[in-house]
């Protein structure tokens, strides 16, 4: 039998709310390629990630990886600073 490892999505975003206790808006920006343009665009997606101590505040960089639900939008937790 092989040994399957499971691949973590880890993604990388700046802390854009801190309103709620021990949740984070993170907001990923990423860059695009139009298909017929062929111009880079930006898009920007918005998690909602778990933060158990309440230490990260707006305008952190923070590295936010994959989990179980916790909640009916929370599916993401923060690592660390980036």
């Amino acid at each position: 039998m092989e040994n399957k490892t499971k691949h973590i999505r880890q993604l990388e975003g700046v802390v854009v709310s801190d309103k709620m206790n021990k949740t984070r808006v993170v907001a990923v920006t990423n860059l695009r390629k139009h298909s017929k343009y062929l111009k880079y665009y930006k898009v920007t997606n918005r998690f909602k990630a778990h933060d158990e101590d309440n230490k990260y505040k707006n305008g952190d960089k923070v590295v936010i990886e994959q989990t179980r639900p916790m909640s009916k939008d929370k599916r993401w937790k923060i690592i660390s600073k980036s």
